[in-house]
């Protein structure tokens, strides 16, 4: 869990809560079912109509690693494992590392052991390597995109709740007593709308390409481990040259 979006969050609702009751609000005003359905869902049927279907499911699923860090390995454990089948490589050959493709879980460390395993020169391995980092990383980043896309349609989205509410209002000038609530509760949509950008939706979207860009630097370094075996350069020189990416 990420206690830290969790907490920025949790802050950025009480702030606005908060203010509400040192203004002399009512909290109750806040909560209203149309205002928030109109905004949701008109932002809803926005990105999904924008977004190819493979695109806008993968944004749903990748919207929990805001909360909740992907499950991977870390830097050291990775460098750790280049510099051993690099010490292997050297000793026994290149064909030795085969018995570590099936006991690694990762496709993508499958798919540079198995090149390596092939033959391939440190070129080719680049070469095939960063087509598949490009492919994985332009994916996840239209992905990332549709909550980007979700805070530019959220308080327009909003507005359009709030003339609604207004349209109803004028519907009811006959009864001037309940005009002052009518019209608050009209820009309850516009408040829920630049809300839901802003402290949820565009936050999403940077945070999950923050995570995208990392795990794609992580993958960078993998290239540049394999090749380095490829080469055939020394464990020590590989494991020094991949602790720069620590940095």
């Amino acid at each position: 869990m990420d206690k830290l979006a969790v907490l920025g969050l949790v802050i950025s609702l009480t702030g606005i809560l908060a203010g509400q009751l040192l203004e002399g609000g009512d909290l109750s005003i806040l909560i209203q079912g149309a205002a928030f359905l109109i905004v949701f869902g008109g932002t809803l049927g926005a990105v999904m109509l924008q977004s190819p279907l493979q695109v806008f499911t993968l944004a749903v699923r990748m919207a929990r690693w805001v909360f909740v860090t992907p499950q991977q390995s870390s830097h050291q454990e990775l460098i750790r494992k280049i510099t051993a089948w690099s010490a292997v490589a050297r000793v026994d050959g290149i064909l030795a590392l085969e018995g570590n493709i099936e006991n690694e879980s990762d496709l993508f460390l499958r798919k540079g052991l198995q090149l390596l395993v092939d033959g391939y020169s440190a070129e080719k391995i680049r070469e095939v390597l960063n087509v598949d980092i490009h492919a994985w990383q332009q994916l996840r980043w239209q992905a990332a995109s549709v909550w980007e896309a979700a805070a530019g349609y959220s308080p327009t989205i909003g507005i359009i709740g709030a003339v609604l509410g207004l349209t109803h209002v004028m519907q009811n000038l006959s009864e001037p007593a309940k005009l002052g609530s009518g019209i608050a509760v009209a820009f309850i949509a516009t408040i829920y709308g630049v809300s839901l950008a802003n402290l949820l939706y565009l936050p999403m979207a940077n945070k999950l390409k923050a995570i995208i860009t990392q795990q794609a630097d992580m993958r960078e370094m993998l290239v540049d481990g394999f090749t380095a075996i490829a080469n055939g350069d020394n464990p020590r020189l590989i494991e020094t040259r991949l602790q720069s990416y620590l940095a």
